[in-house]
């Protein structure tokens, strides 16, 4: 049996830390939550040489072990606790070779807690273009550690990383400088009082209490009753240590580290003049999001063609092909098939999306995004950092949601997480997406962007007008009175790394997909019981009655079982459902099918089009797209397509409104610790999307 090691990445923001995970660990890789709390957990394997297996845990970003908020203190946790099953035999610093001074302050701190460290520096192969050289052999003896210099982009350094990992009992656990000089009189009284105890732990365990609050002491109960300190004079302790390090980093640096700014070549300023321009920025963004959703459309229409054409086939198959048929083969091909049908069409397109977000992230364009849209925020009473769960939740409103507690103001996080699921999340894609391409025609203006992808774009404009116009309310309700500094940092602009955007979009993608799926799956065998069984004469006795009521209409052998199956289907249990709601819905152009996959996509939007597969093939032997039988319901109310402009308008509207994620409730209710803001929040979203639905299909009908 192999030997397992656990290895802890850490470093600041924008290290390529991700790019190092990602080169360790490749697919066997895995995204989780740490138990109790909404912060991600990236944990993945790598397999070293020796038969030795090292667990690698992605921690969050952070500039130094003095946290701010939650995810910081996640670091600060697993450092503190050597009883945690994550607690780290080795912990590896990622350092990026531009900015190896501000790295180095988090390299020292976590040296001081006497945990074997290696150093690495990252993108070395931007060192020759930034004129930047390093003497390795001087950094390694004035830092005690090892230093592996490495590029993410090239492959280069990788196996000596490991090398390096294999070898860290060889490391040094001496701090790199004494830190406890900014106060001596103090810190021997602390080592008198917890003899037994590690002098920079106790330090860190008070000093988290000042800047955070919410540190497990875990074994250090008693340095509560350690008060000789006001949290004044603390914090002046902690700008003293941070000044002492700088001034040791400083010192290292002068003789290990060389830049020569005549050897650079950086277009990096011409590029931010013109990208966060006043003017030319928003331009430039608003064109580079019509060209995303142009290509979404043009790019997957073939996979999902196929993918349609092939569900059906397979439907249609199993129909004909199972021994006996009877309800089992029913079940299997109208149930199961049509559901996942309804959902798996869509892979091409969300993967597509998830490939330009990637793409943006790690291009370093996101982050001047997140800059010049602080410009727009500020006046509606958000926070800058908002605008990173607005932006990350086109992906999912989960992730964005957790992705607030960045924010430090309690209220302008309340707000951002109230008003971020109106931004358009992938789940809500596969609803536009069969919704446009059955009532958008065909076409295109200046002859390149179609009617369809602009369609697309406006829906995404409109979410994220909701949001920000229902935080411009929520901020004058909730009477913010105190504000953040917006802060954030630019990265050089960098081509994006392929196997960093693959393993994103696979990930992803892969997720979205089995998270919907299981859901899907259960949603679509309970309507197929719903719609295939029915109490009362009418569902048992359907066949006499149809065969009475169309005596005289000479009507042939297919279309008596088609009536047959859609009385059977309107009298099932789905069906007496489905017409009690109706009347509620009927005012937004919707019959008791559409009422039926609202209900159902409660549980998650993407839902409503595998409800809808799977009730139009309940009953149905035609080997038919899901698209082609949407396409041939006929309204109720006015005649003609049931999907028509109007109805599919007030359709898209509806969902570009409402809240039908029971998940994302789930998270806001534990990030706010209450049942009554998710409460508001579904009953306000739904009111709204129910009123604007029904404005719009009277006006357009």
């Amino acid at each position: 049996m192999s030997k397992q090691i656990n290895v802890a990445l850490i470093g600041n923001p924008n290290t390529g830390k991700t790019s190092v995970f990602n080169a360790l660990t490749g697919l066997n890789q895995q995204v989780g939550n740490y138990p109790g709390i909404t912060v991600e957990k990236k944990e993945g394997i790598c397999k070293l040489p020796r038969g030795l297996k090292a667990h690698i845990i992605d921690l969050p970003g952070t500039y130094s072990l003095n946290a701010s908020s939650l995810d910081e203190n996640v670091v600060i946790e697993l450092l503190l606790n050597r009883n945690d099953k994550d607690f780290p035999d080795v912990a590896v610093v990622v350092s990026d070779v531009e900015n190896l001074k501000r790295n180095l302050l988090l390299f020292t701190q976590i040296k001081d807690l006497e945990i074997p460290c290696l150093l690495i520096v990252n993108m070395a192969d931007r060192m020759r273009r930034k004129g930047i050289t390093l003497d390795i052999e001087y950094l390694e003896q004035q830092l005690e550690t090892k230093i592996a210099v490495i590029s993410t982009r090239k492959n280069e350094g990788i196996d000596n990383l490991k090398q390096q990992i294999i070898n860290y009992k060889e490391l040094s656990v001496k701090p790199c400088l004494n830190a406890s000089t900014i106060d001596d009189e103090y810190f021997s009284r602390l080592r008198k009082a917890f003899p037994n105890q590690l002098l920079y732990k106790l330090w860190l365990v008070i000093t988290q209490d000042v800047n955070f609050g919410k540190t497990n002491r875990k074994d250090f109960d008693a340095i509560a009753s350690f008060k000789t300190k006001s949290k004044g004079d603390l914090k002046r302790l902690q700008q003293k240590e941070t000044i002492k390090r700088y001034q040791f980093i400083n010192n290292v640096l002068k003789k290990g580290q060389t830049i020569d700014a005549s050897q650079a070549t950086d277009v990096r300023a011409k590029l931010d003049r013109i990208l966060t321009h006043k003017v030319w920025g928003y331009l430039i963004f608003f064109l580079i999001l019509l060209t995303i959703f142009q290509a979404i459309y043009d790019w997957s229409s073939i996979p999902m063609d196929w993918i349609d054409s092939s569900f059906a086939s397979l439907s249609n198959w199993v129909k004909s092909t199972f021994p006996g048929g009877g309800k089992v083969t029913d079940l299997i091909a109208e149930g199961i098939i049509s559901g996942l049908g309804g959902i798996i069409i869509f892979i091409p397109q969300i993967a597509f999306l998830f490939l330009f977000i990637a793409i943006l992230e790690e291009s370093g364009y996101m982050s001047r995004v997140v800059f010049l849209m602080d410009r727009i925020m500020r006046r509606f009473g958000l926070s800058g950092k908002s605008i990173v769960p607005l932006i990350s939740g086109t992906a999912c409103a989960i992730p964005a949601i957790m992705a607030t507690r960045n924010i430090e103001n309690w209220k302008e996080r309340l707000i951002t997480i109230l008003v971020t699921p109106f931004t358009t999340c992938a789940a809500r894609l596969p609803v536009y997406l069969i919704i446009i391409s059955l009532v958008i025609p065909e076409g295109k203006i200046l002859g390149f962007i179609s009617y369809k992808a602009l369609t697309l774009m406006l829906l995404y404009l409109i979410g994220f007008g909701a949001a920000v116009g229902s935080a411009w309310i929520l901020n004058k309700i909730l009477k913010i009175k105190s504000k953040t500094f917006f802060v954030v940092e630019m990265p050089n602009y960098k081509v994006p790394l392929l196997k960093n955007v693959a393993l994103t979009v696979l990930e992803k993608t892969k997720a979205f997909i089995f998270g919907a799926g299981k859901i899907i799956l259960a949603i679509s065998i309970v309507l197929w019981v719903l719609a295939s069984y029915g109490p009362g004469e009418q569902f048992n006795n359907a066949e006499s009655i149809v065969t009475e009521q169309y005596a005289q209409d000479n009507l042939t052998v297919d279309e008596l079982d088609h009536k047959i199956a859609s009385h059977k289907l309107e009298y099932s249990f789905i069906g007496i459902t489905g017409r009690a709601i109706e009347p509620a819905i009927r005012p937004l152009g919707y019959d008791w099918k559409i009422g039926v996959a609202l209900i159902s996509s409660f549980a998650a939007r993407e839902v409503f089009v595998g409800t809808l597969a799977t009730i139009y093939s309940v009953g149905s032997d035609d080997e038919e797209t899901i698209k082609n039988r949407m396409a041939g319901e006929v309204n109720p109310i006015l005649g003609g397509p049931l999907f028509n402009f109007a109805s599919g308008i007030s359709l898209l509207l509806f969902y570009a409104f409402a809240m039908q994620c029971m998940s994302t409730l789930a998270i806001v209710k534990k990030e706010t610790n209450t049942w009554k803001w998710p409460v508001y929040q579904f009953t306000i979203m739904t009111a709204i999307a129910y009123i604007v639905a029904l404005i719009a299909f009277q006006f357009l009908k």
